[in-house]
């Protein structure tokens, strides 16, 4: 068993924010989904305090070695979140606890919920409300969505980062874990900003932010080309996958160099080498993403390859 922010967890892998719809895979995958979970803890998608819709489309695009997408932050918010997933996703993590089999003495997958506000008080009113709730084991506050601004100007600076983490550490006796941005020019100082505010834990890295071009229309003159737009809907969006794995590197290597809580990091982590690499750097647990939509089972093959 891993100890984390004083969760036990049965292996140090993760899923990434929003990479792993557990409810919408209790009804592709059945009961084998439980016998089978795949994350030593699991990581809700972000939730707001009021529904959203989400960026337009279209929303994805297929970058070399990576994907960009513009998906923004889609959710029914937080009343509704509680109300409608909670107890969905607590008796999903309580059966994946006990390897399936009900009626083993066993302890349920923790539940990490992810929050984003567009303030400290909004932050601050978010933690507050999970924190009513037994079923949340720890929260996670999501200052670096490169698709939502307010998000990415909390993270990227130090001091208003602290500040946020200082409005929310009263409010929770939960464990409290930043999700930094790498979208700033410091994000050890950032860190340094989440630990020195209350944070319990920091994560990283989150996507880079990027863009496309709409591809030019077939049998155009190369001579006479138009100006082309963004393809994605919302302009630019986020980029993840292999292509950001040297990336997450060097910050995961940077920020623990830096501070004294735990770091959760993720980047390209496509097999056992690429965690063990986050590791080694000084991370002590791994998310693992985007490779979740290719083969929504490899977590748990990096995990048994993670094993002694």
């Amino acid at each position: 068993m891993i100890e984390f922010c004083g969760l036990r967890l049965a292996h140090r892998v993760i899923n990434g924010s929003g990479t792993f719809d557990a409810i919408a895979a209790r009804h592709a995958f059945g009961p084998a989904l439980a016998r089978d979970f795949p994350f030593a803890a699991y990581v809700s998608k972000t939730i707001t305090l009021q529904s959203q819709a989400g960026n337009p489309s279209p929303r994805l695009w297929e970058a070399p070695s990576g994907l960009i997408n513009s998906i923004g932050l889609p959710n029914k918010g937080v009343d509704a979140y509680i109300e409608e997933d909670l107890p969905r996703l607590a008796e999903l993590l309580a059966d994946a606890g006990e390897g399936g089999d009900a009626g083993s003495d066993s302890t349920p997958v923790p539940l990490i919920t992810n929050v984003m506000g567009s303030s400290a008080e909004e932050f601050a009113a978010l933690v507050e409300r999970c924190e009513r709730h037994a079923e949340i084991a720890a929260i996670e506050l999501n200052v670096s969505c490169p698709n939502v601004k307010t998000g990415l100007d909390i993270g990227a600076d130090a001091a208003q980062l602290e500040q946020v983490v200082r409005a929310c550490r009263p409010r929770t006796r939960k464990p409290l874990i930043v999700k930094l941005t790498p979208n700033t020019a410091d994000v050890p100082a950032c860190a340094q900003g989440a630990e020195a505010g209350g944070a319990d834990a920091v994560s990283l890295i989150n996507t880079l932010r990027a863009m496309a071009l709409a591809p030019q229309p077939r049998g155009s003159d190369s001579g006479a080309r138009a100006a082309r737009s963004p393809w994605l809907g919302g302009a630019t969006g986020g980029l993840s996958g292999p292509a950001i794995r040297a990336v997450a590197l060097a910050q995961v290597y940077a920020v623990a160099a830096r501070v004294s809580v735990p770091v959760i990091g993720m980047g390209g982590v496509q097999r056992a080498l690429h965690a063990r690499d986050l590791l080694d750097a000084g991370a002590t647990l791994v998310a693992v993403g985007t490779e979740s939509f290719r083969d929504p089972t490899i977590a748990s093959a990096i995990a048994e390859s993670l094993s002694p």
